[in-house]
């Protein structure tokens, strides 16, 4: 049995036989929940993971892949009609450089969505009857090239957002320039400005699904006034152990490790009770949750 410690590229997980706790039957509860949802975890938690198990399953361009990969998952066995009918964009927060002057952190953020639009015209060319253009200095302007282009197509946008709160926490959290974070995030502000131009392109503009990562729901109480439309499902019941463990499905691993093991499966299992269980993100929730590391 191989463990994907690390690894958050779904198809390699798959494609490679790693241990996949599976969490595809929550996808239709996900398409029911709201169209822009957002879902924040403690880091190390498999949110990247999550989100490229749903890149895989909504992109267009992998439809021929769907039985390889979803087969023999839950979703593989009743898929909703959404699968692979999207043009799939996915910014990563966690990768925009939050160092240097607030001009230095404003390009770097400029540039992460211009390379993610590049990324994105490369990848879907075969798609797109339009040419996006690319505006070096100012990424709203290619979110709105993209918009337009997919407008001219029978497709419409999921965006994932991952780690949406990284650049912005470290900024912050530094105890640098606690005015850099507020001139991002108050006002007109890049980040807020940023999100403000997601809720108008979910107005009809082309994008037709959000999900969005992060670690602290500040950021986003902090920007509210600007992207004010998305469901917060993180305390929901239902998606509690949308990351992590529960029990049953680890003491299920344990017992298939421990054939011709030395070592106890109880006792391995009292070892990470102490030391890895306790989660609970619901009020409703009845057993802790492990943390998957």
């Amino acid at each position: 049995m191989k463990f994907p410690y690390g690894l958050s590229d779904f198809a390699t997980l798959i494609g490679e036989s790693y241990f996949y706790q599976d969490r595809t039957d929550r996808i239709p509860l996900l398409e029911d929940a709201g169209r822009q949802l957002i879902f924040i975890r403690p880091r190390r938690f498999g949110k990247s993971l999550l989100l490229s198990m749903l890149e895989h399953y909504y992109d267009v361009n992998r439809a021929d892949q769907f039985d390889a990969l979803f087969g023999h998952l839950a979703i593989g066995r009743n898929p909703t009609p959404l699968h692979n009918q999207y043009f799939v964009m996915k910014w990563d927060f966690s990768l925009i450089k939050a160092q240097g002057e607030l001009k230095e952190i404003e390009t770097a953020l400029h540039q992460h969505l211009n390379d993610r639009i590049a990324k994105f015209q490369r990848y879907y060319a075969h798609h797109l009857t339009a040419p996006i253009e690319i505006h070096p200095d100012n990424a709203l302007s290619s979110w709105e090239s993209t918009l337009t282009a997919i407008s001219e197509t029978p497709r419409k946008l999921y965006l994932l957002i991952d780690e949406y709160d990284n650049f912005a926490n470290e900024v912050l959290m530094t105890g640098r320039k606690p005015e850099y974070y507020e001139a991002l995030l108050y006002g007109e502000g890049l980040l807020k400005t940023v999100f403000k131009a997601v809720k108008a392109a979910a107005g009809g503009l082309g994008l037709d699904r959000v999900f969005i990562t992060g670690v602290s729901p500040v950021v986003l109480s902090d920007m509210t006034s600007g992207y004010n439309v998305a469901k917060n499902i993180y305390l929901d019941n239902e998606f509690n152990d949308l990351c992590g463990f529960t029990e049953p499905e680890l003491a299920a691993v344990l017992t298939r490790l421990a054939a011709g093991a030395t070592w106890s499966v109880a006792e391995a299992l009292d070892a990470m009770r102490t030391f890895y269980n306790g989660y609970r993100f619901s009020e409703e929730a009845k057993d802790g949750l492990y943390n998957p590391t």
